[in-house]
């Protein structure tokens, strides 16, 4: 068994096999009654005839969810060029953002405040500009490891969709090997390629642990995300202490208790 504190040092960059069969499987996941490419109405598998939903004999069957539009694991939803070019506009969104609240934006001070504040924002919304493939790239390797992986204590930082103030915690992730292994920084770079978007951690909990499923198709995926949310601590209730935990479980983490538990126990720490 295998359980390392935060990322470790990077293994970079070849593209896992045939993309349109990984886009397909993905949204396999996300939309039930979509067929995988390369298959027509006539087609019919042992997979499909046995009621397995296709996901082949022996593997943990997977959480589905509800839209693929809310759980994008794959595509890239914006290039870098597509969000430079929005920088003109956001800036003037933030001009208008200042004047709105009583103050004045060509004072000293706050002269580039509306092109920081864009800036900052692409920053923090840098994960529309990548995607799972650019980021597993080449380190996916054949090991024959079926021990439990754990990387536990991954900081996470995002926005929280629904006011744009920061969310903030710690990510532990979990996974039983089938044959294959990630590279322990990619882990780390998935946490991060989801979480700086504008997110619900109740969403991005399970869009980290269905990328590692697609990444390398593991017996079971564990996730869990402890965070504590500036829109109950600055505003509305305001309660300082308070922190919210959120877990997503597929294949036999869903399916044994004892393998779950021996995750979250570890996950502890």
């Amino acid at each position: 068994m295998s359980v390392v504190n935060g990322p470790t040092a990077d293994a970079d960059d070849v593209i896992f096999g045939d993309v349109a069969s990984l886009k397909s499987r993905v949204r396999s996941h996300t939309d039930p009654g979509r067929k995988p490419i390369g298959k027509d109405d006539g087609d019919t598998t042992e997979d499909s005839q046995n009621g397995d939903g296709g996901r082949g004999r022996g593997r943990p069957p997977l959480a589905r969810v509800q839209s693929s539009r809310d759980i994008d694991i794959v595509e890239r939803t914006r290039s870098v060029d597509q969000m430079n070019r929005a920088l003109p506009d956001m800036e003037a969104a933030y001009h208008t953002i200042l004047s709105s609240v009583g103050e004045e934006p060509t004072r000293q001070g706050l002269l580039k405040t509306p092109s920081r504040a864009a800036k900052a924002l692409m920053y923090f919304t840098k994960g529309y500009q990548e995607d799972l493939q650019e980021v597993v790239s080449d380190a996916i390797f054949d090991e024959d490891c079926d021990n439990m992986v754990i990387v536990r204590d991954i900081e996470l930082f995002s926005l929280c969709e629904h006011h744009l103030v920061p969310f903030m915690g710690k990510v532990s992730v979990g996974y039983l090997p089938n044959k294959k292994v990630l590279g322990l920084s990619k882990i780390a770079r998935i946490v991060e390629m989801y979480s700086r978007r504008l997110q619900v951690q109740e969403r991005l909990t399970k869009q980290i642990a269905l990328a590692l499923s697609e990444a390398i198709q593991p017996a079971g995926v564990a996730v869990v995300c402890e965070a504590t949310h500036m829109c109950m601590v600055m505003r509305g209730v305001q309660k300082l202490n308070s922190k919210t935990v959120t877990s997503c479980m597929l294949g036999v983490f869903r399916e044994d208790p004892k393998t779950r538990e021996e995750f979250l126990t570890l996950a502890r720490g």
